[in-house]
């Protein structure tokens, strides 16, 4: 490190800022809004739900709109709020498969507006939720479909069960469990 940056720092100190994700979808730099009424309100409020301000959710707002950003396989961003997508279960990134998992997400979301429909659960900071594509189809039926993720029965009462490839299942268990043997935590 040279020596002019290290005096810069010593005397501004280093500013701290967030790095622009790499495979950003779409922006999700605007807060998220509630639906316009008619008789004025006070300012949404926000609960904190790990490195995210999530929206206080009333009877009558329950979902949340808007163009995503992908983390992995079964998890997004929509207007700063992070979302596990119900029912599904796809590979971690460091996982066989996580990588295309996240990929395939990505071309599923990129230009759409998504739309979340909150089931009031919380999962490790995430909020879950069954999110949508504008035409109606649902994100994490898509993702199943092409054979990268799983029905989580326990979650979803096996709704998913019937789109899942033929040894699919065998197919990413398997990987998961030799990726523990070779990686064990």
């Amino acid at each position: 490190m040279g020596l002019l940056r290290i005096l810069v720092r010593a005397l501004f100190g280093r500013k701290s800022h967030r790095p622009r994700p790499r495979n950003r979808v779409a922006s999700t730099d605007s807060p998220w809004q509630p639906a316009p009424t008619s008789a004025p309100t006070s300012a949404p409020q926000t609960t904190s739900v790990g490195n995210f301000a999530t929206p206080t959710h009333s009877e009558g707002a329950k979902t949340i709109s808007g163009y995503a950003y992908v983390i992995d396989g079964d998890t997004i961003i929509v207007k700063s709020t992070k979302i596990r997508l119900a029912g599904i279960d796809a590979p971690e990134l460091d996982h066989p498969w996580g990588q295309q998992s996240k990929w395939a997400m990505v071309k599923i979301c990129k230009g759409h507006m998504i739309t979340a429909k909150l089931t009031g659960e919380v999962s490790y900071d995430r909020l879950v939720a069954t999110c949508y594509l504008a035409d109606g189809r649902d994100i994490g039926a898509e993702l199943i479909k092409q054979g990268l993720a799983l029905d989580w029965a326990l979650f979803s009462s096996g709704k998913y069960r019937h789109l899942e490839q033929p040894g699919v299942r065998k197919k990413l268990l398997n990987s998961r469990a030799m990726h523990k043997m070779v990686n064990p935590q």
